[in-house]
C-alpha cells in the first residue's frame, strides 16, 4: 500500500474497535445493573412485555396488601362480635334465670335486670367505639343506605353485599309471582255439635288439647284457641258460618292440624305456601314472605308486606344509594376485582325486629324486661339477636375463608408465575454475559494492537523516499 491519505486498513480496525467497546460497555451494563434491557433499543418488543408484566407484578403486590388490610378490618370486627355474642348468651342465662319466679325473689329479678342493663350498655358501647384505621366498623356506617322504598310492599329489608356504581346508584325490583298463603283448617257450623268433644290443635309452636261442652258457639272455640295462639303458633276467627284455624305466620313450613279426639269435629293438616318472588329478574329464595337473592353483584334478604306478597301482580322498586365497605383485592382496578359488603348496626336498638321486638326493650323500664314478666317476649328477642349476631359473624367468616384468603393465596402463585416470565425477559444471564465480557475485553485488546498496526503502515513510504 502506497497511500498515506486513505488508510482503508486503519479505518476496518476504527470500525471493529467501536463495535467491541460498544458491546463491551453493554456487557458491562448488564452485569452492573443485572439486567438484560436496559433502554429500549436493547429490545424494543421484549421491553413492551416486560413494562406490561412489571405492570401486573405490582398490580398483583397491591392486592395482596389490600386483601391482608381487608382480612385485618374483618378480624377487627369479629373480635369485636365475639364478645356481643358472648354478652348476648350471658343476658339468655339471667332472663333464663328470671323466668323462674317461684324460686327467685323480687330483689332477685332487679339485680338481675341490673346485670342486663349493664350489658347492654356494654353492647352499645362496643357498637360505638369498635374501628379500624378511624373507620367505625359497627355503628351502622358500613350499613347500605337505600331510597323510595314503600311500606305498603316492604316491611324490613337487610342488604348484605351491593356492587354500586362509581357515584351512582343500583335500583332493585321486586316481583311477586306466586302468592303467599296461610296454613288453613275449617270447620262450618254454629255450634261444636249436640256432644261435647275434645280436640288437638297444633302448629308450629307446639300442640294443645282443648275440650268444649255440647252446643258450645264456635265464636267461643276460636276464642279459647286464639288465647293459646303463643303456644301452638295457631289462631282462629269466624267468618260467616265458618270458624277458620289459621298459622300466624305464612310459608309452607307453617302447618295448622286439627284432630278430634273425643266426640264429632272437623279433621286435617294443612301447609301454608311461600311467596314467588323475582328480584332484579333473579329467582329469589323465599321463606313465608321472606325473600333473599345473593349473586355476584347482590346479596339482600328483605320481608315482604302480607298484603303485598300475597297479590300476584305487585310490583315495587327502589334504590340502594350508598354505603357499604369496598375492598379492592384484584391487580387491576375494575368492578370484578372489588367486593362490597354491608355491616349493620349492632345497637341494642337495631338488634331484634319489629315482629318481636329490639334488645333495647330488655332494659329497665322496657317492654320486655325481666321485672316486666314478659321473659317468653324476652327470649324471643334474644334469639333473634342472638340469630342476627351469628349470621353476620357467619357472613364475615365466609368471605374471610372463601374469598380473602383464597385470593391471596391465588395471587401468590400468579405473581410467582409473572415475575418469572418478567424475569426470563429482562434480567441477565451473568454466565453468559461474563463469557460475552471476556470475549469482548479480547476483542478490544486485539483491535488496539491491529489498530497501532494498522496505522504504522503509512509509514512504509518513507522507505521509498530515502531511495
Amino acid at each position: 500500500m502506497s497511500r498515506i491519505n486513505s488508510n482503508i486498513s486503519s479505518l476496518q480496525a476504527m470500525n471493529r474497535l467501536g463495535k467491541n467497546n460498544n458491546d463491551l460497555a453493554t456487557r458491562l451494563q448488564r452485569l452492573s445493573s443485572g439486567l438484560k434491557i436496559n433502554t429500549g433499543k436493547d429490545a424494543p418488543a421484549a421491553l413492551i412485555a416486560s413494562e406490561t408484566l412489571r405492570s401486573e407484578i405490582n398490580g398483583i403486590g397491591q392486592a395482596i396488601d389490600n386483601s391482608t388490610r381487608a382480612n385485618n378490618v374483618i378480624n377487627t370486627a369479629e373480635g369485636a362480635l365475639s364478645e356481643v355474642s358472648a354478652l348476648l348468651l350471658e343476658i339468655q342465662g339471667l332472663t333464663n334465670e328470671a323466668a323462674n319466679t317461684g324460686a327467685l325473689s323480687p330483689e332477685e329479678i332487679k339485680a338481675n335486670q341490673l346485670q342486663v342493663d349493664a350489658i347492654l350498655n356494654s353492647i352499645n358501647r362496643i357498637a360505638n367505639t369498635t374501628q379500624f384505621n378511624g373507620i367505625k366498623l359497627l355503628n351502622g356506617s358500613l350499613d347500605y343506605t337505600a331510597s323510595g322504598i314503600a311500606s305498603t310492599a316492604v316491611d324490613t329489608f337487610t342488604i348484605n353485599a351491593a356492587k354500586l356504581p362509581d357515584n351512582g346508584y343500583s335500583t332493585i325490583t321486586v316481583e311477586v309471582t306466586a302468592s303467599a298463603k296461610l296454613a288453613e283448617v275449617d270447620f262450618s257450623g254454629a255450634t261444636v255439635g249436640t256432644s261435647a268433644v275434645t280436640i288437638e290443635v297444633a302448629g308450629n309452636a307446639g300442640t294443645e288439647q282443648l275440650s268444649f261442652a255440647a252446643n258450645t258457639a264456635t265464636s267461643a272455640v276460636g276464642f279459647a284457641v286464639n288465647q293459646l295462639t303463643q303456644a301452638t303458633g295457631v289462631s282462629a276467627v269466624v267468618s260467616g258460618g265458618t270458624l277458620r284455624f289459621t298459622s300466624t305466620a305464612f310459608g309452607s313450613k307453617q302447618f295448622v292440624s286439627v284432630k278430634t279426639i273425643n266426640g264429632s269435629f272437623t279433621e286435617g293438616k294443612e301447609y301454608g305456601d311461600d311467596a314467588g318472588v323475582n328480584i332484579n329478574g333473579s329467582k329469589a329464595e323465599v321463606s313465608g314472605t321472606t325473600a333473599s337473592v345473593r349473586t355476584g353483584d347482590l346479596d339482600i334478604s328483605l320481608t315482604l308486606d302480607s298484603t303485598f306478597a300475597q297479590d300476584t301482580t305487585s310490583t315495587t322498586s327502589f334504590n340502594v344509594t350508598g354505603g357499604g365497605a369496598k375492598f379492592q383485592i384484584g391487580s387491576s382496578v375494575n368492578r370484578q376485582s372489588q367486593i362490597q359488603v354491608g355491616v349493620s348496626s349492632l345497637s341494642t336498638t337495631k338488634l331484634g325486629d319489629e315482629v318481636v321486638g329490639f334488645l333495647s326493650t330488655l332494659s329497665s323500664g322496657g317492654d320486655n324486661s325481666l321485672v316486666s314478666g314478659n321473659a317468653i317476649q324476652a327470649q324471643k328477642v334474644l334469639t333473634e339477636s342472638i340469630r342476627q349476631v351469628a349470621t353476620l359473624r357467619g357472613r364475615l367468616g365466609a368471605l374471610q375463608k372463601n374469598v380473602l384468603e383464597t385470593n391471596v393465596s391465588s395471587l401468590q402463585i400468579a405473581l410467582e408465575n409473572v415475575t418469572a416470565s418478567e424475569s426470563a425477559i429482562r434480567d441477565a444471564d451473568f454466565a453468559e454475559e461474563t463469557a460475552k465480557l471476556t470475549r469482548a475485553q479480547i476483542l478490544v485488546q486485539a483491535n488496539t494492537s491491529v489498530l497501532a498496526q494498522a496505522n504504522s503502515t503509512p509509514q512504509n513510504v518513507l522507505a521509498l523516499l530515502q531511495g
